[in-house]
């Protein structure tokens, strides 16, 4: 193998493959720590009784984590269907007329900046090899990759969002009663924290922006609801 080879491999490190499951993942496990802990934080405003914040820790996590799942499933099931109405009829102008849909591809890749005669030859060449995948990809722009998969989205988005969940489950179990609220917020913000810094890592993009982003919708949320559970609370006590 030659330096070429080598230094390819080294540079040629993409991320496009994981966008589906990560996207689901991240999304879940945000929710996930987000919702619940504001949940959470509600009610602590409004009661002191760590059987009731405990309670509604564990309905948010379960209710959440079902529709998480249904969610997505059926909104990328949509895109799946779409998808696959986009192919079936793609497949039937490709038997109907080849010569017409050879000519809309080679136009396709004159507008990426080949000359007319490479556009058409590489028409040709790929239709010969599949004719099908060629304008799925280069004309509907649906790959292999990018393409909706509904129960692997709904099976990382449940899956995320009940381990984003237990840990404001955990906390709102040990942390002392008095400082309910404070202890779900600081610890909140690390775990999100860490999500930012993982899923950017994952994904190959950068941590800061994703970190304050994060911290601040967060800090935003949970204040909100807060209040919403103080005022409540005084005022239904």
């Amino acid at each position: 193998m030659n330096f070429s080879e080598d230094h390819s491999k080294v540079l040629e490190r993409h991320y496009t493959n994981r966008s589906g499951w990560l996207r689901a993942a991240v999304m879940g496990a945000n929710d996930g720590i987000l919702s619940t802990t504001s949940l959470v934080i509600g009610v602590a405003a409004a009661a002191s009784s760590r059987s009731a914040i405990i309670l509604s820790a564990l309905a948010g996590l379960v209710a959440g984590a079902l529709a998480m799942a249904s969610g997505e499933y059926v909104s990328v099931s949509s895109q799946s269907d779409i998808e696959q109405s986009d192919l079936e009829r793609e497949k039937r102008e490709l038997e109907r007329m080849p010569e017409i849909e050879l000519t809309e591809l080679a136009k396709v890749y004159v507008r990426r900046g080949l000359t007319h005669d490479l556009a058409e030859q590489v028409a040709c060449q790929l239709t010969a090899h599949n004719a099908l995948e060629a304008h799925a990809r280069d004309e509907l722009g649906i790959n292999e990759i990018m393409q909706a998969k509904p129960m692997q989205a709904a099976i990382a988005s449940f899956g995320s969002f009940v381990t984003g969940a237990a840990l404001p489950l955990l906390v709102s179990i040990f942390a002392p009663i008095g400082y309910m609220v404070l202890f779900q917020y600081i610890f909140a913000l690390a775990f999100l924290i860490l999500l930012g810094t993982i899923a950017a890592k994952t994904g190959g993009s950068g941590i800061w922006k994703g970190i304050v982003r994060i911290c601040f919708w967060g800090t935003a949320a949970m204040g909100v609801t807060a209040l919403v559970g103080y005022i409540f609370g005084t005022k239904l006590g």
